[in-house]
């Protein structure tokens, strides 16, 4: 018996995400491999009450811990504008994904 092999989520702008039994519809907020920096954007998040989710940070078990593969911040996309402000009044507007204007 042969096991399928799991790859990878492609880095892609969307996602769905379970939340309080309804499914949300997530938005890409920042992809950056830099820990700090992540927390960061956390921490801001988590103090505007805006739910986000971390992809990939278990990634480097498969990288080994080098940081060449990016973390993904991800937000709903009712609060996706509302995130972008805070960033960018943080001073990390240079961080964000391109706005695709959704």
């Amino acid at each position: 018996m042969r096991c399928k092999q799991e790859l990878p989520v492609p880095p892609c702008r969307f996602a769905s995400r379970m939340v309080s039994g309804h499914l949300r519809r997530m938005k890409e907020l920042v992809r950056a491999n830099d820990p700090v920096l992540l927390s960061a954007i956390g921490a801001l998040l988590n103090g505007a009450n805006i739910p986000h989710v971390m992809l990939d940070q278990n990634m480097s078990v498969l990288e080994g811990s080098i940081g060449i593969l990016q973390r993904r911040v991800l937000v709903p996309e009712e609060h996706l504008r509302t995130a972008r402000q805070v960033l960018s009044d943080a001073g990390l507007a240079h961080e964000l994904r391109p706005d695709d204007g959704a």
